[in-house]
């Protein structure tokens, strides 16, 4: 069994309208050395596969097909055995 954490985030080159919101609210509240804030997802989950490598490709797979929007978004994750 293995945990996987996963980070997806809009491409660099893709326009983050939810992040220049935060960064507007954080400007109001007087936090003005931030700038550039991205928003994204963070998702954990519990795979079962026999080694690492398998439990790598299914979370691929996972993140490929349902996850992340391959076209804007991009992802990376960790893997930790957990028995």
């Amino acid at each position: 069994m293995y945990l996987a954490r996963i980070r997806v985030l809009l491409r660099s080159d893709v326009s983050d309208p939810q992040g220049q919101t935060v960064e507007g609210g954080l400007r109001q509240l007087g936090f003005e050395g931030v700038d550039s804030v991205r928003v994204g997802k963070y998702i954990e989950l519990r795979v079962q596969a026999d080694d690492e490598a398998q439990a790598r490709r299914t979370v691929e797979d996972l993140c490929d097909r349902l996850l992340a929007n391959p076209v804007i978004e991009d992802y990376t994750f960790d893997l930790e055995r957990l028995d």
